[in-house]
């Protein structure tokens, strides 16, 4: 690459969602997923103003075929990207990647304490869901007959999974020293 010059890549992958079988579509069947990529070249040179952005369009067969597509993408975006790219064009999607967050929180919230655990080992955003104050605010209420005003505001300082892994008689406690402090600040205002 010459210095002064940036190029900016992108693959992208379009699919159908058909499935077991196909339907149709206006009279026709759908046209079959395609891998997209595109580059910009940005440049201060004055002779790459004028290049226009490339753009490769191939069929998933087609790119499963295509060795320099495959090089240009492990080159820029690494193995793990070509990795995700080949399993779309394979057919084998990542199903659990495409819910939300929400619906995930609600799905977690079911598993097992050990499960959780595992769980949030397999990606960064199983992490990050696993260890969230909202999975942890969901498993306190499935636990806990009522949570009063007290114990939510403890789970606001010290977050619901804290709140979750401490015992009952520490629990209490807290709530005491923190009902203890705020009398002594409102009397202190007083």
């Amino acid at each position: 690459m010459d210095y002064g010059q940036i190029h900016y890549q992108e693959v992208s992958w379009l699919r159908n969602d058909t499935y077991t079988h196909q339907t149709k579509h206006n009279g026709a069947f759908p046209s079959p997923g395609r891998v997209i990529f595109r580059w910009w070249k940005i440049s201060l040179r004055s002779e790459h103003r004028s290049a226009k952005p490339g753009e490769a369009k191939d069929t998933h067969e087609e790119f499963l075929e295509n060795s320099h597509l495959q090089v240009q993408i492990a080159l820029i975006f690494g193995a793990r990207v070509l990795d995700y790219v080949f399993n779309l064009c394979e057919g084998k999607f990542d199903f659990l990647e495409r819910l939300s967050d929400n619906l995930l929180l609600s799905i977690i919230s079911y598993l097992d304490l050990e499960d959780i655990a595992r769980l949030s080992q397999t990606s960064r955003r199983f992490a990050k869901l696993c260890m969230s104050d909202e999975l942890w605010e969901k498993i306190v209420h499935s636990c806990c007959d009522t949570i009063t005003p007290d114990m939510r505001a403890l789970a606001k300082d010290m977050g619901w999974r804290q709140m979750f892994f401490t015992n009952k008689l520490q629990l209490q406690r807290q709530i005491r020293k923190r009902k203890q402090k705020q009398g002594s600040h409102r009397t202190s205002h007083l």
